[in-house]
């Protein structure tokens, strides 16, 4: 037996970073699968520019064999899982508000290959892909991440290093060697190839579109405070070592780091939406004229002075919106 699964995931700078990787990779008798985070709609970009000789580069399909050689891509809203010897393409709920997730991805080979798999992390922001990463690790696979030095955006191969001990951090051209060995070693029969826990169970039948709430969601951790950012749903959180995250009971899934994000933007853009509302009180109160004004029983002055305590309040709601766009920015 030797590690015949490689799993990759990043987000931002993937598009330039991995036809640096893919083109130099050497035959190996490995399989490999490239997940990044993309638009919902059309076909995935990375097929058009991703080329080795020496690979069968195809975007997944549903239900095929897995074979040695050949590097899978993720199709646009599905998650590209592994299911036993199969590729499984799924839209079940979103993690982090992905589809397809690099966390579904490593998560199902974690649970698929257990020993066999190397998990990679490559550029991109937030902490997409920790979790996966120690899921891989911790069933007995390799944890891999770019050198942060490197990655254009550092943020998920950093995330990884703070919360996964992984062994190796590595520059996109020391890689291809590198995997090359690390497929070619053999690896004891004993070990720990043993059926995975039930929580990596009940998460990879989740992304496979079971039923959340029938698999056993509630069970993967304690009841949380916050409620998911797409369903509005309870959540649990789930803890795997340092790493803290949560999942809601239809089964979307975040990062602390994801969580945090929305948050951010929730505010913005109910701080728009507060002065939307002003602004047009403030336009109503101008045009009020003739009978409708006097049956306010105000006086002008009062209606002059009510108009102007709006407008202030406009402008201060405003500078707020601006200051929360400034910070909530990558």
């Amino acid at each position: 037996m030797h590690r015949d699964i490689i799993v990759i995931g990043c987000s931002l700078g993937g598009v330039e970073a991995l036809p640096q990787l893919v083109v130099q990779l050497p035959k190996m008798d490995a399989a490999v699968f490239i997940v990044m985070h993309m638009w919902s709609t059309g076909r995935n970009p990375l097929l058009e520019i991703l080329r080795n000789p020496l690979f069968d580069i195809r975007t997944a399909t549903d239900g095929d064999r897995i074979k040695s050689g050949t590097l899978y891509l993720a199709v646009p809203d599905h998650h590209l899982l592994l299911d036993r010897d199969r590729v499984r393409l799924s839209r079940g709920p979103k993690e982090s508000h992905a589809r397809p997730s690099v966390d579904a991805l490593f998560r199902s080979a974690a649970f698929a290959a257990g020993r066999r798999v190397i998990g990679i992390v490559l550029t991109g922001q937030l902490d997409d892909g920790t979790a996966g990463l120690w899921s891989v690790k911790d069933r007995g696979g390799v944890a891999i991440v770019q050198s942060p030095d490197e990655a254009a955006y550092p943020s998920m191969p950093r995330s990884a290093l703070d919360h996964v001990e992984v062994d190796g951090i590595w520059r996109l051209d020391e890689m291809p060697t590198r995997l090359k060995t690390l497929t070619q070693e053999q690896l004891p029969p004993e070990g720990s190839d043993a059926m995975a826990d039930e929580r990596l169970k009940t998460e990879v039948g989740i992304a496979l579109e079971d039923n959340a709430l029938e698999q056993g969601v509630r069970d993967l951790g304690a009841p949380s405070f916050f409620t998911c950012p797409e369903c509005h749903g309870s959540m649990v959180l789930i803890k795997e070592g340092p790493i803290r995250r949560f999942r809601c009971h239809t089964g979307h899934a975040f990062s602390e780091a994801a969580l945090a994000s929305h948050g951010l933007s929730a505010v913005e853009s109910t701080l728009w939406s507060a002065l939307a509302q002003l602004e047009e009180h403030y336009v109503l109160m101008q045009e009020v004229q003739g009978p409708m004004a006097e049956q306010s029983k105000e006086t002008t002055d009062e209606r002059s002075h009510r108009a102007q305590e709006v407008r202030s309040l406009m402008h201060r709601v405003r500078q707020l919106a601006l200051d929360e766009a400034f910070r909530s920015k990558p």
